[in-house]
């Protein structure tokens, strides 16, 4: 089903590897967001707890302070539509893939959460991990965290990496293809087993005023754009 998709890589192979290469070389690596991994907004005890696991946005790349991150953000959005005290915590390692994120929370203490939020899927796309391992990955990563949350993991989809322009063609669009893969497992998890797995879009963000100065992860204005999307779905509040 897949093999036009890996003909196309193999025969593209010897370039892709060269822009690969190029691409790390020449684009800068930007630190983890520092301060507190957690917080609220509101008074007296969260009524209603988020927490964000995952890759690079998760770890507040782009951001100098966590407090400007995801987590965050998304936080003090559902406070202020909701008038409720929301508390957030964020988990996330940088350059991380799912596999190896499971082995890093196995020694972790995570609060509870009413909502738990997976950011994923770009380095699982640049590392080529197989879907069949993606899709185990993600139902050990439910089982896992089913203690801190009986509510359904939010997985934001896989961000359309042939829109990333920090990247050149073609290796920009096999990755945004072999995200689209990724994506699909996602879809369909959550389409199979809701009440394990619900799928949201996540805002792209283009505008190049919303990029950090990488131009790859988002900025503090983009961490706010896509805060400010997300807050408009249904968090159950």
């Amino acid at each position: 089903m897949h093999a036009p998709f890996w003909l196309t890589t193999a025969l593209l192979s010897p370039i892709l590897l060269y822009q690969g290469k190029r691409a790390r070389r020449d684009t800068p690596r930007l630190p983890e967001a520092s301060g507190a991994k957690s917080g609220q907004y509101g008074e007296g005890a969260p009524e209603f707890r988020l927490l964000v696991l995952g890759e690079s946005t998760a770890a507040g790349v782009g951001v100098a302070t966590h407090k400007e991150g995801l987590a965050s953000q998304l936080a003090i959005r559902l406070h202020q539509r909701t008038g409720k005290t929301v508390g957030w915590q964020t988990f996330g390692v940088n350059g991380i893939r799912l596999g190896n994120l499971l082995n890093t929370l196995a020694s972790e203490s995570l609060p509870p959460a009413n909502s738990i939020v997976l950011s994923m899927g770009v380095n699982d796309t640049t590392g080529f991990t197989s879907r069949a391992r993606f899709r185990q990955h993600l139902q050990t990563l439910r089982a896992a965290i089913a203690p801190l949350s009986p509510a359904p993991i939010t997985l934001l989809s896989v961000p359309p990496m042939e829109k990333f322009t920090a990247l050149p063609s073609p290796l920009r669009h096999i990755m945004g293809w072999r995200a689209r893969q990724l994506d699909r497992i996602y879809q369909d998890l959550a389409k199979r087993t809701p009440n394990d797995f619900r799928y949201l879009n996540y805002p792209t963000v283009e505008d190049p005023s919303l990029l950090a100065s990488d131009g790859y992860h988002p900025s503090q204005r983009g961490y706010q754009f896509i805060a400010e999307a997300l807050s408009e779905q249904d968090w159950g509040l």
